[in-house]
């Protein structure tokens, strides 16, 4: 028993000599392993190999794949927008036209029937985006089916612009305008023209009409208070007034201009965050204010200096409006042709479904065929019949409606530059 015992208190000691030992002579084998790698290397020195000397030059591998990490491809110089089209009740035909006039598969579109419009309406489109070929390939056409109540005058189409451009953001983190239009509206320009014309910008500004020469509607609009139905009931009907009024407000400045816009993703952003709460204020000041989208992303971007200076006071369309405009602009025909295209306006409104006019843009600004349900021919256009595939999205061919549309913006961006028309 005893013998055990000290066999024993043996074991672990001579463990632990076995280990230090056989560290000992790997290092040693090591160190002579590293010796001998040294003196080959010194060797191999001597030689004036191109292998060598490729191997120790600084430019031969990883810089050249540093380099090539920061060279851009073609495709990425170019800018890309996010759309929403939206329309109402029998505008499904009108929504459906202009959603294929500005369609690129570089782009993002949310589009969206409202509430008012019959259920088998929304059903239609729903169908038409789902079965589109195209749309199911590039998966870039998103149809809000959980539709909102919009009322014009009232601040449900600000939360439906919100919403959209909350959907957007969610669902690609790769695109740099905003821009929203209603059925009623029609390029008047290709989205190659388009792209050309934004792919020369800083990226951070902002078209959006602005003025804080409110005239009459400070008296007719900033001081009412009203209630917007669409808020709370399913049913559209029209907004009804409440007493009393209010003064303007001291906290903030107004503005006001047009409900189009196109706006940059940095102030998108700052819109839905609201990272310092104004955008969230401003909401529910417009919740009781008359046309509301006239003035609600005014107010907010020319009242914050990271953003007021990279406002351009323009919104990309030709409007022909009575003075002092009324609720709705003029309904635009034949007659305005001329003043559409030197207008050199990427957009126009409003339009009747189907009007002749909208005929003459598709062959003579657009290039389209007479098929309208075609898409505006680009340069990613493939396959036959034409624009059927997608081709290389980042090849565009700009028509003459490029050259008169960066004439304008040219112009617009110069003055704000100068600060001619920059908020104040």
């Amino acid at each position: 028993m005893g013998y055990v015992n000290v066999e024993k208190r043996w074991v672990f000691p001579l463990v632990i000599t076995s280990l230090v030992c056989v560290f000992l002579l790997a290092t040693s084998f090591n160190m002579g392993l590293v010796s001998s790698l040294r003196k080959i290397n010194g060797i191999f020195s001597i030689i004036p190999s191109r292998l060598v000397r490729n191997q120790t030059r600084l430019d031969f591998a990883e810089s050249k794949v540093a380099r090539q990490v920061h060279v851009l491809p073609h495709e990425d110089k170019l800018p890309r927008f996010a759309y929403l089209v939206s329309g109402s009740k029998g505008d499904v035909e009108k929504l459906w036209r202009t959603l294929r006039a500005v369609y690129h598969p570089r782009n993002q579109y949310v589009v969206h029937l409202d509430l008012e419009s019959p259920v088998d309406e929304r059903l239609e489109l729903a169908s038409r985006i789902d079965k589109d070929p195209m749309y199911s390939k590039t998966g870039n056409v998103y149809m809000i089916t959980k539709a909102n109540l919009v009322t014009y005058r009232g601040p449900t189409m600000v939360a439906n612009t919100l919403h959209a451009c909350a959907v957007l953001l969610k669902r690609s983190a790769n695109w740099d305008w905003f821009i929203n239009l209603s059925a009623s509206d029609y390029p008047l320009v290709t989205q190659d023209d388009l792209l050309h014309t934004f792919s020369t910008l800083d990226r951070n500004l902002n078209f959006i009409e602005h003025t804080s020469q409110l005239g009459w509607k400070e008296e007719k609009r900033a001081m009412p208070l009203m209630i917007d139905p669409g808020l709370y009931l399913l049913n559209k009907s029209d907004i009804y007034w409440v007493t009393p009024r209010r003064s303007l407000p001291t906290a903030f400045k107004l503005f006001t201009g047009s409900a189009w816009m196109a706006l940059s993703r940095s102030f998108v952003e700052y819109c839905i965050w609201g990272w310092d709460n104004l955008p969230r204020t401003l909401l529910m000041y417009y919740t009781n204010f008359v046309s509301s989208p006239e003035g609600y992303f005014q107010t907010v971007i020319c009242n914050v200096p990271e953003f007021s200076k990279t406002a351009v006071n323009h919104d990309l369309h030709y409007i022909s409006w009575d003075n002092p405009p009324q609720q709705h602009p003029h309904v635009l025909s034949l007659n305005d042709t001329t003043q559409m295209i030197s207008s050199g306006a990427a957009f126009a409104r409003k339009f009747r479904r189907d009007d002749q006019v909208l005929d003459v843009i598709d062959k003579e600004l657009l290039r389209r065929s007479n098929d309208k349900d075609g898409f505006t021919p680009g340069g990613w256009c493939s396959g036959k019949p034409k624009c059927s595939q997608v081709g290389d999205v980042a090849k565009i061919k700009p028509s003459a409606g490029a050259l008169r549309f960066q004439g304008l913006v040219t112009r617009l961006v110069n003055e704000a530059k100068t600060g001619v028309s920059q908020c104040k």
